[in-house]
């Protein structure tokens, strides 16, 4: 399968209509229209260099990987240089990690030039190894454990998988399950992206039982999504989730309580690729052509999402259904990688999230827009070519950042709207994220490497 028909679709995503306006009124978000109140660039100086340093030395790197295989950072997967099936573009095919113009004139916390010839590392970035279990406030997730895999090839096979485990945990006869999902889909097969609202949603349900695994096998891809509800101790791993059907109704992965804290607790989504359009014209469709790709809602807390691939999308990611989900969250985002995306990398309100070593390029309207008193320690992630890249706005209530050692790239960009709260465009921390509240070590690398560690790692490629 050639890439022709993925370059039509975003040909066709951003050409038809207005450029992307931002985040609507499903959840008290506008639009991005505003003037422009300053311009970032190479010279941007260090994000937030004097906050005391968190953590060390990672206790949870190295071991077995829980419920399957061991992790590696390379292999067939959809993303692993191949096209997956329907021809998603690849993390690391077609473009070369640390290769485009954002490379030069940036700065890190030092203020020292990025560095790094196009197509490789900066000089002195050591090769980055995946980390074989979770790392941060998903650290205690084991998921299905060794349990024998079952293993699935169509929706409807996953379906009744999760249904039958769902009995025997209720009546105690199983513990744990494995499910090892093999199918495909082939998204040339969508040739309309604005008939996508309009159908059915496809969502299978990890709901009311514990330790779970659902893990993508190599080369496999799907139009369907998850939702994890009244559920602990979760895998989701390796998964390709592409243009989903059902618009609103249809998060690629919504990890969702009832409203009390830890009705969804232990959970790590790892090493997926989502994707969709950025098209925001579609008729009838209002704001939400396709719904989040990773939603966490309602009670849901200590969770990891790591080395995942999420681009050509609107809404990103939402942390809290509105601005009276005041439920508890501890979450931890490292080594992802947000390209192509309009908004939402997450939208926070309330809790406490780590973001670190994080690559953010071509952001159009917001990227981490933390409201509501929420607390985000967002430390040595990568940024280029991204517009209001740390930001709290929408709400009535500001959220708060704690920035150290960012590499600040080219392209930054900021603007001013009447319900701007704050913007981190002298990229300075506005809260010292509290240490009582960091309960876990971890590795850091330089924020300079991270566009290459990521671009080599992410996505569906295990």
């Amino acid at each position: 399968m050639t890439r022709a028909w993925w370059l039509a679709l975003l040909l066709v995503g951003s050409a038809c209509g207005a450029a992307p306006s931002g985040e609507e009124a499903d959840d008290g978000d506008r639009g991005s229209g505003g003037a422009t109140t300053g311009e970032g660039s190479g010279g941007s100086k260090a994000s937030g260099g004097d906050a005391p340093e968190t953590g060390g030395k990672s206790s949870e790197d190295g071991g077995a990987a829980s419920g399957g295989s061991p992790l590696g950072s390379g292999g067939a997967g959809a993303n692993g240089g191949a096209e997956s099936s329907g021809g998603s573009p690849s993390a690391s095919g077609g473009e070369s990690a640390g290769g485009d113009a954002g490379d030069t004139g940036g700065s890190s916390s030092g203020g020292s030039p990025s560095g790094g010839a196009s197509g490789g590392a900066p000089p002195g970035c050591a090769p980055h190894v995946p980390a074989s279990r979770p790392i941060g406030y998903g650290r205690a997730t084991t998921g299905g454990g060794n349990t024998e895999p079952i293993v699935a090839r169509s929706f409807a096979e996953a379906e009744a998988a999760l249904a039958a485990y769902r009995s025997d945990f209720k009546k105690g006869t199983r513990s744990s399950l494995v499910v090892h999902y093999g199918g495909k889909f082939d998204f040339s097969t969508i040739t309309d992206v604005c008939a996508q609202h309009n159908k059915d949603s496809q969502i299978l349900q990890i709901k009311e039982m514990e330790n779970v695994t659902f893990r993508g096998l190599s080369g496999s891809s799907s139009n369907f999504g998850i939702k994890v509800n009244r559920a602990k101790n979760v895998i989701i791993q390796n998964m390709v989730f592409g243009l989903l059907p059902g618009g609103g109704d249809s998060d690629a992965i919504t990890l969702e309580g009832n409203g009390t804290s830890g009705d969804v607790e232990n959970v790590w989504i790892d090493h997926n690729e989502f994707f969709s359009s950025t098209k925001d014209d579609c008729p009838g469709a209002g704001d939400t052509e396709f719904d989040g790709l990773i939603d966490i809602k309602k009670g849901a807390r200590r969770i990891t999402i790591s080395y995942n691939y999420l681009h050509d999308h609107q809404k990103t990611g939402l942390i809290g259904s509105s601005d009276s989900d005041d439920t508890e969250r501890y979450i931890t985002f490292h080594h992802n990688r947000y390209e192509n995306v309009v908004s939402r990398t997450p939208l926070q309100r309330y809790g406490y999230t780590h973001l670190f070593n994080n690559y953010y390029g071509k952001i159009s309207s917001s990227g981490i827009n933390v409201r509501m008193g929420g607390v985000a320690l967002i430390e040595a992630n990568y940024f280029e070519d991204a517009k209001n890249p740390v930001t709290s706005r929408y709400s009535d209530e500001p959220g708060y950042w704690d920035l150290r050692d960012n590499f600040v790239g080219p392209g930054i960009t900021w603007n001013t709207e009447s319900d701007t709260l704050a913007n981190a465009d002298s990229w300075e921390t506005t809260k010292v994220f509290p240490a009582s509240e960091l309960d876990y070590d971890y590795d850091v690398e330089p924020a300079e490497c991270v566009k290459a560690s990521v671009f080599a790692t992410a996505g569906a490629r295990l």
